[in-house]
């Protein structure tokens, strides 16, 4: 059944099906061939029960709030104002690519969202200031990933859903790592610049008086990031509570810089309900897909099969990278999650591992399936800013930061206390 499955998944995504489609295609194939029982006659209670959450409404409330904050200028000014902080190191304005993706992470939840915002206000620094393309358009990509890691994360949302985990324990375990793979994508910057200073521009100082007045505009976004995550670790609100609350700091945020207005308001509503739609039938679909799954036997399959094999834990955990990346080349990283996490979590806890820590692990990969061909998003995101010049370039210029991501997930592995430091140092 393992290799049924995985051959229908792959040919199914192939004929471009819509990702939601094919997971209830695979489930009712699932039924008819390998399924005694009828179970599509439990349809319509999967589909209420994995929609009847509240836990998923706080992915609606998060997909609001970062449209908001991209379509009201405020992410012009965060821009700016970053450029003025770190244009002086090797590298120039790259690392504002990154430290503006950062920000942003901590308030949008979404990569793509992330890197079209960050890609849509830099690429025309980048053209004015003569930076090689594609070192500046690999840096954007890279750092739009760390819209999944850095907290509040619909995909993290998504994984503690579908696995019954705590979600603000997957929240502070994504912290560290993700400031991490900033600091590391800046480092990673700062070597290449050192070693060939002409991909990097022209490195920037500014009058210390002009800093200080740039920070005004970086504090409506600390403030909304310590509201979202503070209300959630004192306790005051849920993390679809706290969502709501961003969405209300969002819409003050963007009224007191003058980005208010009825078109910004139709135009994030609308890309609201588009986000929100394709995300939820993928959830749904991902549902009943694992109903049928389990059904069906394969979760004792695959235990069998991996017994059999005769792997320690670490050989295992390893299998499993290798397993994320190449079926990162092919499957978009919210569909890779869903489609994996009921065959995999439960095979990798037996293994003794933590699921807040695999979360945070999976997330990593998943980061990297973001910017390696041929289906990664946010290659053609950044792409699609550019409008000029080719897809190859962007890759080649991901190409450095993909490793460092490669680089997190074995120092994951090797220390896990990485991930889990902020969980247990709070619980």
């Amino acid at each position: 059944m393992i290799g049924y499955v995985s051959v229908g998944l792959l040919g199914l995504l192939a004929l471009s099906i819509p990702v939601g489609i094919v997971l209830f295609l695979l489930g009712f194939g699932i039924d008819t061939f390998f399924s005694s029982f009828p179970l599509t006659r439990g349809l319509g209670n999967m589909v209420w029960s994995s929609s009847n959450s509240a836990t998923l409404i706080a992915i609606p409330f998060f997909v609001l709030l970062g449209e908001i904050l991209v379509r009201s200028g405020v992410a012009t000014r965060t821009y700016a104002a970053l450029d003025r902080w770190v244009s002086w190191l090797p590298g120039g304005l790259v690392h504002a690519n990154v430290a503006t993706a950062t920000m942003f992470s901590a308030t949008s939840g979404s990569s793509v969202a992330t890197a079209a915002t960050v890609a849509t206000v830099a690429m025309p620094q980048a053209e004015k200031l003569g930076y090689d393309p594609k070192l500046f358009s690999g840096a954007i990509a890279a750092g739009g990933t760390l819209g999944i890691m850095i907290p509040p994360s619909i995909n993290l949302i998504v994984y503690g859903f579908l696995t019954q985990s705590s979600i603000p324990q997957l929240f502070l375990a994504g912290l560290i790592p993700g400031l991490a793979l900033a600091l590391a994508f800046m480092a990673v910057t700062v070597i290449i610049c050192l070693i060939r200073p002409d991909l990097g521009g022209v490195r920037r100082t500014f009058p210390f008086p002009k800093m200080l007045r740039a920070l005004i505009d970086l504090i409506p976004i600390l403030i909304l990031f310590g509201l979202i995550v503070g209300s959630i670790y004192a306790g005051w609100a849920t993390p679809t509570e706290a969502a709501a609350v961003g969405v209300a700091g969002a819409f003050v945020i963007a009224l007191a810089f003058g980005g208010v207005s009825w078109t910004m308001l139709t135009q994030s509503l609308t890309g609201t309900v588009k986000i929100t739609s394709m995300i939820m039938l993928i959830v749904i679909g991902a549902s009943f897909l694992n109903f049928t799954l389990a059904s069906a036997g394969l979760g004792r399959e695959l235990t069998a099969f991996m017994t059999g094999l005769g792997l320690t834990p670490l050989k295992t955990i390893l299998v499993v990278v290798v397993l994320y990346i190449v079926l990162g080349f092919f499957i978009e990283t919210l569909s890779l999650m869903v489609v994996t996490i009921p065959i995999i979590v439960p095979l990798v806890i037996a293994q003794g591992y933590d699921v807040i820590w695999f979360g945070i692990l999976m997330i990593v990969l998943i980061e990297m399936a973001l910017i390696t061909p041929p289906v990664g998003l946010n290659l053609y995101v950044v792409q699609g800013a550019r409008k000029s010049g080719s897809l190859n370039e962007v890759m080649l210029g991901a190409l450095p930061y993909c490793l460092t991501m490669l680089a997190m997930a074995f120092l994951l592995i090797a220390f896990p206390s990485i991930a889990l430091f902020l969980p247990n140092a709070l619980q």
